[in-house]
């Protein structure tokens, strides 16, 4: 999931072909695995577990292959070897970027987030050199059809909720305390609300706008190298006018 303009990357993931949705649930995979392999395969005291889940879901991955992948995890011993890194560095003019990654090698990794860095022209930085323009909170969207926004809010907000944004025209965005992001998402849905994603998001305190169809085109190709790449399970970014770029 890239950063600022969420909603057209999560419609952009739901109509994408068979190859990039089962990508998808190979990254989703793999996090389960780790989940299961850190707090055990039971997702009523695994909130780790349970959050993946959602997530899984969320995306439209059948309930038959959460539990293959559920039943692999609790026998795969390999997925003790993953581990959790978060890149940081600048895309072209300047655009801020976090990368999380899961990655059972380090180098490989590195050297591949890298690369893709240097083809946008832009570069890796080290770490605390981005993350200080973000902050990590927790972020729930619910599409807009058919809802109430008082009640939402207030179901929301009393809840637990920090904030309730109505800017964009398709979904509500429920902002949350970072690690109160599946408590506030299970109760929201145990009042009946259909959540489209909730995680938590390195949101930008600022954004940083392109000009020119030569860095729009280079921040994009970059985001989708990200994106294909397995190692790679989120990508957070300040790139303020996204959505004014369309290439395919």
């Amino acid at each position: 999931m890239s950063g600022h303009n969420k909603w057209s990357t999560i419609k952009r993931k739901k109509g994408a072909n068979d190859a990039a949705r089962a990508k998808v649930f190979t990254k989703i995979g793999r996090e389960l695995a780790v989940a299961v392999k850190n707090g055990g395969p039971d997702p009523n005291v695994n909130a780790k577990l349970k959050d993946v889940i959602a997530k899984a879901k969320q995306n439209n991955v059948p309930n038959d292959n959460i539990e293959r992948m559920l039943k692999k995890a609790a026998g795969d011993t390999d997925s003790a070897n993953f581990e959790e890194i978060v890149y940081e560095g600048y895309g072209p003019s300047g655009v801020a970027v976090v990368v999380e990654a899961l990655t059972d090698n380090r180098n490989r990794t590195a050297s591949e987030v890298r690369h893709y860095f240097d083809k946008a022209g832009g570069n890796m930085g080290t770490p605390g050199s981005v993350t200080f323009m973000f902050g990590r909170e927790g972020v729930i969207l619910i599409e807009k059809e058919d809802v109430d926004d008082d009640q939402l809010m207030m179901d929301a907000l009393e809840a637990g909720a920090t904030d309730f944004l109505t800017d964009d025209e398709d979904v509500f965005e429920i902002r949350t305390q970072a690690n109160d992001v599946g408590v506030i998402r299970d109760e929201l849905e145990a009042k009946g609300y259909s959540i489209l994603s909730s995680q938590p998001a390195y949101i930008p305190q600022t954004y940083t706008r392109l000009e020119s169809e030569e860095d729009m085109k280079a921040m994009s190709k970059m985001i989708d190298m990200f994106e294909e790449n397995e190692d790679v399970q989120n990508i957070w970014h300040n790139w303020e006018n996204e959505d004014e770029a369309d290439f395919d």
